[in-house]
């Protein structure tokens, strides 16, 4: 009986150290953009809607800002070049590329809304 216990205690460790080995691999390949949504006049803006796009898969990800501007995107590939953009009340921050050449596992890319949103008009007929 006791050596079934040790055994089973044996298999519960190596399956947990295999499967921490694991984790750690996945997360090499990962990485997170974060950073914080700024107006015109460098005031922090909660509620901005900041979009972030997988240039490869076309995948799109939003985040609202928190509070002090903030937003974050993880579990990103760190092998996929991104576009990052903000928008707010009709302003934008322009799109922003994050490469496959930038290596940091953190990205801090602060966003600055003071570009006018461009609409596309309808063509008249």
């Amino acid at each position: 009986m006791r050596s079934m216990l040790v055994v089973a205690a044996m298999f519960t460790l190596v399956s947990s150290a295999q499967e921490e080995k694991i984790d750690k691999k996945v997360e090499a390949t990962l990485r997170t953009v974060k950073g914080t949504v700024f107006d015109s006049q460098d005031k922090p803006i909660v509620g901005a809607i900041v979009q972030l796009k997988d240039v490869r898969t076309l995948q799109m990800r939003s985040y609202i800002s928190k509070e002090n501007g903030e937003y974050h995107f993880s579990t990103l590939k760190i092998d996929d070049d991104y576009e990052i953009e903000a928008k707010n009340n009709h302003m934008t921050s322009g799109q922003k590329r994050i490469s496959v050449f930038d290596d940091r596992k953190v990205v801090i890319q602060n966003l600055k809304t003071d570009k006018q949103e461009k609409f596309d008009k309808p063509e008249k007929p």
